[in-house]
């Protein structure tokens, strides 16, 4: 099966794409070249103005298992810098566009650190969340320990890498790393629900939104309440404003246009 089988596309409502990897004999493992194809299925899907929302899923009954173990045993330091093994990650963090992981099954080692680059997690309950590198005698490189200890903290951080023990959708969810639990099977249908809704609202103010959440996460408070006030005051300058509080006068659906 080539990686364009195995990563695919669709766009199942305005403004909502779906990217699907589905490689059920590796419970959808990530080697380098389905990490390229997925790069450059954002990137793609970033270039396209009528892409508002990004749903990332696995087929299968799985999310993403972990990394391809087969393909980095061998690897050097230099490798890894040549093939640029952490491109993917990096494309996920700074796309622009709202990303939802709908996850079922394994979301382990890089899966989860792909989860974590998206803006939503959307799990069903028998879903698993974990960073196990340290048993095969690494450490999370992609993202695992620096974006698990801003979501969850640092002692449940240190006890799932120091471990490799997984957390349970439940346990993932009460330490606020998941958005919502649904049941087994749904994760990508209540996904899709939540892009749906989100693609509908004013393209600035999605924008300016997710802007001000991750800039302000790693900066004082003071400086992201400035921030955050900012992009508040600079939306009253743009037409969905102008539109959406006149169609709420009015008591009407407003129609927004991303200027």
């Amino acid at each position: 099966m080539s990686t364009a089988e195995i990563v695919t596309v669709h766009h199942p409502s305005d403004g909502v794409a779906v990217i699907t990897l589905n490689r059920p004999e590796r419970r959808n493992a990530l080697n380098l070249a389905i990490k390229a194809r997925i790069a450059d299925a954002v990137l793609a899907l970033e270039a396209d103005a009528s892409v508002r929302v990004i749903v990332l899923t696995g087929a299968g009954g799985y999310f993403i298992a972990g990394t391809d173990i087969a393909e980095m045993e061998p690897m050097s330091p230099a490798q890894h810098q040549a093939l640029a093994t952490d491109r993917m990650f990096t494309v996920l963090r700074r796309c622009p566009k709202i990303l939802i992981a709908a996850v079922e099954g394994y979301a382990l080692g890089g899966g989860c650190e792909t989860a974590l680059c998206c803006d939503m997690i959307v799990a069903g309950e028998g879903a698993r969340f974990g960073q196990p590198e340290i048993r095969v005698g690494i450490m999370p490189g992609a993202g695992g320990t620096q974006r698990l200890l801003r979501t969850i903290g640092k002692y449940r951080t240190m006890k799932l890498a120091l471990t490799g023990d997984p957390l349970t959708a439940t346990e993932a969810f009460q330490a606020g790393l998941l958005s919502e639990i649904v049941p087994d099977g749904s994760a990508l249908d209540r996904a899709l629900a939540i892009a749906g809704t989100v693609a509908a609202m004013p393209p600035l103010s999605v924008l300016a939104i997710k802007e001000a959440v991750q800039l302000g996460q790693d900066v004082p408070l003071e400086t992201a309440l400035a921030l955050e006030r900012k992009a508040f005051v600079q939306l009253f300058d743009t037409q969905d404003q102008k539109e959406g509080m006149r169609a709420f006068l009015e008591k009407r659906p407003p129609q927004f246009k991303g200027s």
